[in-house]
Order: C-alpha cells, then structure tokens, then sequence
C-alpha cells in the first residue's frame, strides 16, 4: 500500500509518499512542495485574504494531482495553524475542496504536539529515556515531555515563527528594542508552562523539529540535508545567541543568501531562532538534537499502528487457588 501525508502550512503544502511495510520504518519514497506563503496573507482581523485562499487551494490541488500521478492509495490531508486559527477557517477548507476534490482535516495543537513526540520517540528508541520535544512551526509551538510512546505532557503556544515575524515586524531588520519586546513576549507566554514543566524532571534527551531548527541548525554549521537523516545534527543555546544578533541586521534578502536559509522562510528565521533561544533558556536546555522525524511521520506511524494489528498470541490465564502447593524449581527437575 502507498501511503501519504498532505500538510497543508504556512509557508507551503508538503505531499511526503511512504511504500507502506510491515514493521519498516516510514521513510520518504517520494516528496513534493508547493509553496503556500500564507504568513504574509493574514489580515489584522484574523482572516487569510482571497489571495492567501487561491494560492492555498492551488497549492493542495497541484500537490492531491502529484500524489494521483504517484499512485497513493490513502492520502491523509491536514492544515496546521496558519488555517486552523484563521476566523474564515472553514471557508479556506471549504475552497481547498472545491479545488482538489479533497477536505483537509486539522489537529489541534495538543494533537500536533503528541504526534511529534511519537515520532521523535520512536526514531530515537526506549534508549532515549526522559524526552523533552520542542517544535516550532510558522503560527504555534509545540512542546511535549514524557518517557514512553504518549508524552506524559503537551502544550501548544501561539509562538509560530511566522506569527511573531509579523506581531513584531520582525521580517526586515530588527532593532534592540523589537528584539527586546518579542523576548519579552516569549518569555511571558512561556511562563504559563516552565513551571510545569520543570516540575517534570531533568530530561535526560531534548529533541527539537520542524523546518525552523533544521535551518537554524544549518546555519550553526550542521550539515546539509543531502547528508541524510542518519547523520547527528545539533543546535546549542550559545549558537543562537550568535544567530540572534546576527540576523537582526540583515534584511531578508540578505538572510536568504546564508547557509542552509531559504527564501520562503528569510523572513520568519529570526523570530524563530529568537524563540527557540528564550525556550531553551526557559527550560535550561543547552543543547538540542534536530530530530529528522516529526509530525507528518508521526502520523503516518499512527496509522501503521492501526492496519499492523496482528491476532493476538495464544496466551492462556494461569489460574491459582490457595490450596495450590508450589513446588521449588530444584525439586521438580529432579523428579
């Protein structure tokens, strides 16, 4: 069966196709990328602009024809939160129909949050003990905690790269005082969680996602994506300290010329790296591995949960009574 998975985001709709089989990981036979760039097509009353919807129903009618064209048998299509928290949600999706013959779903961001952790969770194996995941997308930020396959904890804070570039006018060269006002802003969101958080322990691995890290890290010197997932990539707390500033005086044009930066996302790569550092912070991470799986796997992998149910194993329930003599394993073999 060919499987795939539609994320319909802020700065473009991804059509990622796995070869499903039994027991193998869900790695990428197949990847398209059509750009949305809906960030920049949010009006101040909360509402995506015509534009905004035409480019998004494009987008996700050429990427649903591509996944035709590729034989996908199942196709599962979502929007994140540039469309969930839009006020005329349910017209884009609506449009999105019209266009591609297919309805996209949306997860909250709980929802988001968890499917990461899974995914994350699973690539790094039991081995990875105490998780700490942190996801930063174009309008929210996830972050989940735990040690098995659920996260014991996971929030979503209107802290998406693309939101503040924009609430803070953050697109363009920035001054001391914008990045003072969006630490600021970070930081007070971010009360509402650390407490909680802390609360749950040391972890003993911090794992962050998305696109965002990927190219932060990129850009701190990990290497490129062509190396493959299976090649450890990192991103420290002093290096963004480094990035921060560093950004701030280059226009986007500018920014876009720098390693591992592209275009779509010159304009939001401060204002996430500015949160990933004031989250770091928070949470006294120094340091974080840039896991290659998020939430497009993780739902892939919660859809192989369910079709890999197998009959169960021919258990039978091991009665007692009280009356039953135990009979030590010693005597029993010499009998």
């Amino acid at each position: 069966m060919r499987l795939a998975v539609l994320d319909i985001g802020s700065n473009s709709a991804q059509l990622q196709v796995v070869d499903v089989v039994a027991g193998a990981p869900p790695l990428s036979t197949h990847a398209v990328k059509e750009p949305t760039l809906l960030a920049e097509e949010l009006l101040p009353d909360g509402t995506l602009s015509e534009r905004g919807i035409e480019r998004a129903a494009a987008a996700v009618g050429r990427a649903v024809a591509a996944a035709v064209r590729l034989d996908v048998d199942q196709l599962y299509p979502f929007v994140t939160a540039a469309i969930r928290d839009a006020v005329n949600r349910d017209l884009v999706i609506e449009r999105i129909a019209e266009a591609s013959g297919i309805r996209p779903q949306y997860l909250s961001g709980e929802e988001e949050g968890r499917l990461t952790y899974l995914a994350a969770h699973r690539w790094y194996g039991w081995s990875a003990g105490r998780l700490l995941l942190v996801d930063i997308g174009g309008g929210s930020m996830e972050i989940a905690f735990g040690r098995d396959v659920e996260p014991e904890l996971a929030v979503s804070l209107p802290l998406g790269a693309g939101r503040l570039s924009r609430e803070f006018d953050a697109a363009e060269q920035t001054s001391r005082r914008q990045l003072k006002a969006m630490r600021k802003h970070v930081r007070g969101t971010l009360s509402e969680v650390t407490d909680r958080l802390r609360w749950e322990g040391t972890p003993r691995r911090a794992v962050a996602t998305s696109k965002t890290f990927k190219q932060l890290a990129r850009l701190a010197g990990a290497p490129p994506q062509r190396k493959g997932p299976f090649v450890r990539r990192s991103l420290s707390r002093a290096d963004l300290k480094e990035i921060v500033p560093r950004l701030a005086k280059l226009t986007s044009a500018e920014r876009a010329r720098l390693r591992g930066v592209s275009q779509a996302r010159s304009g939001q790569i401060l204002a996430g790296a500015l949160v990933a550092e004031a989250t770091m912070a928070a949470l006294d991470v120094d340091s974080v591995e840039v896991s290659p799986w998020a939430l497009r796997e993780g739902i892939m992998l919660r859809h192989l949960e369910a079709v890999a149910e197998r009959p169960a194993l021919p258990l039978q329930p091991l009665s007692r009574s009280d009356s039953a003599t135990v009979v030590p394993l010693s005597t029993a073999v010499d009998h």
